[in-house]
């Protein structure tokens, strides 16, 4: 009887044992006073899955950890440089997996839209209490994003007076088929490897077909994509079916928004 059952019984996917086993978070702490980053050194060393690896204190120090540490967070201190926003950029060039999140006194409309536009998953107060700052890293290390509803405001007004200019259509924007399908893809919230997945080929190409795509249009991002096929209703004549594919990019840019706010329970 007990032969039989092992017989029966199914081995634990591989991909789910691995699941199962915390990873460590590694982190860089970039701030200009050594006191705090010693606070938040502290407060992160109470935690089993998160570890600080390396420290800087200035700009040049952090691009250079950045470069050599393969991190997955960097907490960065705005004040660190006079233009935060093309350090950003920088640091994202150096390593563009490094998931970032940003620190700052007090934040500013027009660098908060422009951090999240160069690629920041996380903009928080300085003075960010220690259960929420253990919060956020964990949040933006497992891929998501961290934005309070002020600066999520803030994004989606950018993001709309943006749109209100994607109203009329570029002279001759074509598009090809794989390319149009690439995009209904995208507005029906799959992801590169789902997409490559869906069509047979790899995430890479998709990466390569969606750049191509974004500058063809004018656009930036997803959202500013799902945003341009809901104006100029850009898949209903492909779907054949104008309704189905206008819910869909509405349900994206709505998604897309929505993803940006932190479930603070």
């Amino acid at each position: 009887m007990a032969t039989s059952q092992n017989k029966n019984a199914k081995p634990p996917r591989p991909a789910a044992v691995a699941a199962a086993v915390p990873q460590t978070v590694k982190v860089i702490l970039a701030d200009t006073q050594s006191i705090y980053r010693v606070g938040i050194r502290k407060i992160l060393a109470l935690e089993d899955d998160i570890r600080v690896i390396a420290q800087a204190e200035n700009l040049g120090q952090t691009i250079a950890a950045v470069s050599k540490s393969q991190a997955d967070v960097l907490f960065f201190e705005a004040a660190i440089t006079p233009n935060p926003p093309e350090a950003i950029s920088e640091i994202l060039r150096r390593d563009p997996k490094i998931r970032v999140i940003v620190a700052m006194v007090q934040a500013d409309e027009d660098d908060t839209v422009d951090l999240m536009r160069r690629g920041v998953c996380g903009i928080v107060d300085r003075a960010i209490s220690p259960d929420l700052l253990v919060r956020c890293v964990r949040k933006v290390a497992a891929g998501e994003s961290w934005f309070d509803n002020r600066k999520v405001n803030w994004m989606i007004e950018a993001y709309r007076a943006q749109a209100s200019q994607l109203t009329v259509p570029r002279a001759k924007t074509r598009l090809s088929d794989k390319e149009l399908l690439i995009i209904s893809c995208v507005t029906q919230g799959m992801r590169n490897r789902e997409i490559a997945q869906e069509i047979g080929t790899s995430e890479q190409v998709i990466k390569n077909y969606l750049r191509k795509v974004y500058d063809k249009l004018g656009v930036s991002d997803r959202l500013e994509l799902a945003l341009y096929c809901i104006h100029h209703k850009l898949l209903q004549k492909k779907s054949g079916m104008p309704e189905v594919a206008e819910a869909a990019a509405i349900a994206m840019a709505n998604h897309a928004a929505a993803a940006a706010v932190p479930s603070v329970k």
